[in-house]
């Protein structure tokens, strides 16, 4: 695993190491050509490639620091910085696009004429062809390291890619006809880096705030505690995100009421080390739910509750039954779907029918949440 790390912050760095090189080069070009074709576009444009190599620094000094190990203060890491530098990011991208579209609207009101020429719009031109093969390649590799920071460095580029095919188009056009759009293509331009700053913003701080399981990675890892023999379920998953692929969470499983103490120890520890080698996440905890398999009666009982748990609109799972006649005690839970209007009121219409079908026992029922629903 810290073999695994080392190598995906290794792969990080030296991406945004590379377009940090790119940007720096890009600026200085078009801030000269900027200058001498007296074309603010191309100026600003220049001005958007260094922002863009601030965030890739920004980057490497996110993913440094999320690499520190774990202390007394931080006992499940600094992984998390990295979305902080996934939102700085987007901060930075939002405000260029405002930047921009101030600039823009600047000039629609007090138009200046630019002066292009052949030679510069050839090396606006293969910059943007750079600026399109950097962000694809940056976006990529984000996705296939689970880099956030890249992510959105990488969609910036694309997004500064298409800025800088507009500022050629304009120029084109203008030297084609001397009607300059430069300004009115800047503000349309301007206006969808906005939105796309926006929602690089509102996608991190969902992360931020704790987003639901991923479906798939709840799937398999209940796919692989219910495979082992004696486990008769696998539910309550909940997992918590530390950093991108730092997970740790807990889940409860269903196991035959004859286990022993021993057979307990040896399934549960069995099943955290499967489940951090295949999965990379580190169960903390496992809670076991007795299943009743030695009455007959009891289980005729189980299934009568099932139908009428599952009579109910929005009930989504029913886990952990166990019975106790000498007692007169039944115990189970209740998942309750997010589409249901009022998922409290469900519950206690569940619990209220099955009360009804068995009066003389005491329920110990509690609503569950699936973390994963989709």
């Amino acid at each position: 695993m810290e073999k695994r790390e080392t190598s995906r912050e290794k792969t990080i760095i030296r991406t945004s190491i590379i377009g940090i090189i790119a940007n720096v080069f890009l600026a200085a070009f078009k801030a000269v050509i900027g200058l001498m074709t007296n074309s603010i576009a191309i100026v600003l444009d220049a001005v958007n490639n260094i922002s863009d190599a601030g965030s890739s620094l920004i980057t490497i000094i996110g993913t440094k620091l999320a690499g520190r190990e774990p202390d007394k203060k931080h006992p499940f890491g600094y992984g998390r910085i990295e979305y902080l530098s996934a939102m700085i990011i987007s901060v930075i991208v939002l405000y260029a696009g405002i930047t921009s579209l101030v600039e823009s609207v600047k000039l629609i009101i007090h138009p200046k004429t630019p002066d292009y020429n052949t030679v510069s719009l050839i090396i606006v031109a293969v910059a943007v062809i750079v600026k399109i093969l950097l962000g694809r390649y940056v976006k990529k590799t984000g996705v296939r390291v689970n880099s956030d920071s890249l992510i959105n460095s990488g969609e910036d580029a694309t997004l500064d890619s298409v800025i800088s095919a507009s500022t050629l188009v304009a120029a084109i056009i203008f030297m084609a006809s001397s009607i300059s759009l430069e300004a009115w293509l800047g503000a349309v331009i301007s206006l969808v880096i906005i939105k796309a700053g926006i929602d690089m913003l509102r996608d991190t701080i969902s992360q931020i705030l704790g987003e639901r399981n991923d479906p798939d990675l709840a799937r398999n890892i209940k796919e692989t505690v219910g495979s082992f023999p004696g486990v008769q379920g696998a539910y309550d998953l909940v997992l918590n995100n530390y950093g991108p692929d730092a997970w740790n969470g807990s889940i409860h499983i269903e196991v035959p009421d004859t286990f022993s103490a021993d057979q307990l120890d040896q399934l549960i520890r069995s099943i955290q080390t499967t489940v951090y080698s295949k999965h990379q996440v580190i169960l903390t905890a496992i809670g076991v739910y007795s299943v009743n398999t030695q009455d007959e009666d009891i289980i005729e009982a189980q299934k009568k509750v099932r139908e009428i748990v599952f009579s109910h609109e929005y009930v989504r799972q029913m886990h952990g039954f166990f019975m106790n006649t000498e007692q007169k005690t039944m115990r189970f839970d209740i998942v309750i779907s997010f589409d249901a209007k009022d998922r409290r009121a469900v519950f206690r219409d569940v619990v209220a029918d099955v009360q009804k079908a068995y009066p003389d026992y005491t329920l110990q029922t509690a609503m569950d949440t699936d973390f994963a629903e989709e």
